[in-house]
């Protein structure tokens, strides 16, 4: 086979990999599993203790104010999606997942559900610490709507899941927390549930344990399983959702790709807002006035680096606009362009940032992405510890970061972008260009995984 075989080989088997959830996807029929309609929850916030009592005793007299935790929620879940719930902390994810599971009555609005939902949300509610933990799996089983035979027939594969020996037939207030969960999340997981609902729990237990958890949790993907999965962790979204909400202040924000939704999830994260004022920053037609010396880096080079690479035309751009990414390449040691990039030699990639206001200590980064927006490697200024120091309206200044970029063979993309630190110590975007530059990585060997490893392997025979 020839070399251009083999790497046609290669990236065919990473296009296999990168789709490897739309193939899941495609096992989600037509079928709703679980529709939200006009959803609202909301609490009553007393002031005083008092007003508490007075409205219990006369509740006529209204002394609270009212805490939307859900508004007007709308939903439709397909079977065998995975649906990625995104939002920070207080958004109301959680109320969501409660309401769906009926540990939260619903202020207003409807919830319906086809089939049987099994929750990882609240991990051992249907136990009782006085019981032993065999016979909890019965009473969580029967909490589950199983008969005592369904049970039986389950017990074993709970046992071995959950993996605590002895312990299993002492009571459950004598548990560690750790023993607790694993019994509670094997219980949960092993009631074979149409919907299954995964808040932030596939962290439980020792690492084998998790390992355990996520296997089990690729097997119902596998099986296509309509699977509702909140985490904070956006490589996970990545990896395992086909789909992706966002919710923020009770209400949903976004509902659409999975990559779309991270990415503007990242922007909620930096708290940027598209409404920010843009006073003190300099135009266009300003920075050529204040520094020439761009016009003429142009005029004498004749060149653009960007213009020599396959740039991407939906590349996602934004920041508070006090600097801007204007340029970006990637070289050779020798300063030649360079299209492809072999994972074995270094390689030299430069962008260059021009700061439209006064900027202290900014923070310079470069980022490798696959097609399916998981981040492979990066790395920045402030992780290097590279004191960068100050600039001011109209200075330009170019970025080098040189290695070895040992990601496996496949097609990526180069992201860029500049930020620092405010002076309340909170970090500011000030330009971002995400997925700027389409790259091809080659190998001159088959690697195992997303990552190229060299190893200095020794076999030494025993006789």
């Amino acid at each position: 086979m020839s070399d251009k075989e083999i790497n046609k080989s290669k990236e065919n088997k990473e296009e296999n990999k990168s789709n490897k959830n739309e193939s899941s996807s495609k096992k989600a029929g037509n079928e709703t599993v679980l529709k939200i309609t006009n959803l609202c929850k909301g609490y009553k916030m007393f002031a005083r203790k008092k007003d508490r009592l007075l409205e219990t005793i006369f509740p006529s007299m209204h002394r609270h104010g009212v805490f939307s935790a859900m508004q007007d929620f709308n939903l439709e879940v397909k079977k065998g999606e995975v649906l990625g719930v995104l939002g920070k902390n207080g958004a109301g994810k959680s109320t969501l997942l409660k309401m769906i599971t009926g540990v939260v009555t619903p202020t207003s609005g409807t919830i319906e559900a086809n089939g049987k939902i099994s929750s990882l949300l609240e991990l051992g509610t249907a136990f009782n610490p006085e019981l032993t933990g065999i016979e909890n799996i019965y009473q969580h089983g029967q909490v589950m709507g199983l008969t005592n035979e369904q049970i039986k027939e389950k017990q074993q594969e709970i046992i071995e899941f959950a993996d605590i020996g002895e312990h299993l037939y002492q009571p459950v207030k004598t548990y560690s927390s750790g023993m607790f969960a694993r019994l509670a999340f094997a219980c949960a997981i092993n009631v074979d549930p149409d919907i299954l609902i995964v808040d932030e729990v596939l962290s439980v237990g020792d690492m084998a344990f998790q390992l355990k958890c996520f296997k089990k949790f690729q097997q119902f993907k596998e099986n296509g399983k309509t699977i509702l999965f909140v985490t904070h962790s956006i490589t996970d979204v990545l990896r395992n959702c086909t789909r992706t909400i966002i919710i923020d202040s009770g209400k949903k924000i976004f509902d659409g790709g999975v990559k779309e939704g991270v990415e503007k999830y990242k922007k909620m994260i930096v708290g940027l807002d598209s409404k920010e004022s843009k006073e003190g920053i300099l135009t266009d037609s300003q920075i050529l006035k204040k520094n020439p010396n761009y016009k003429k880096i142009i005029e004498k080079t004749g060149d653009i680096w960007k213009a020599h690479f396959d740039e991407n035309p939906n590349l996602i751009n934004y920041g508070n606009g006090a600097a801007e990414v204007i340029d970006y390449g990637m070289f050779d040691e020798k300063g030649n362009y360079i299209s492809v990039l072999e994972n074995d030699k270094k390689v030299v990639l430069k962008s260059k940032i021009l700061f439209k206001k006064d900027v202290k200590d900014p923070i310079f980064t470069m980022t490798i992405k696959d097609f399916k927006g998981l981040e492979m490697a990066g790395t920045n200024t402030l992780i290097e510890k590279i004191a960068t120091g100050n600039f001011k309206k109209g200075d330009i200044v170019t970025v080098e970061f040189k290695q070895v970029v040992n990601v496996a063979a496949g097609k990526y993309t180069l992201s860029f972008s500049c930020t620092h630190f405010n002076h309340r110590g909170e970090l500011e975007v000030l330009d971002r260009k995400y997925d700027a530059l389409l790259i091809e990585v080659l190998s001159i060997k088959d690697t195992v995984g997303l990552m190229r490893i060299d190893s200095d392997i020794k076999i030494t025979k025993i006789n």
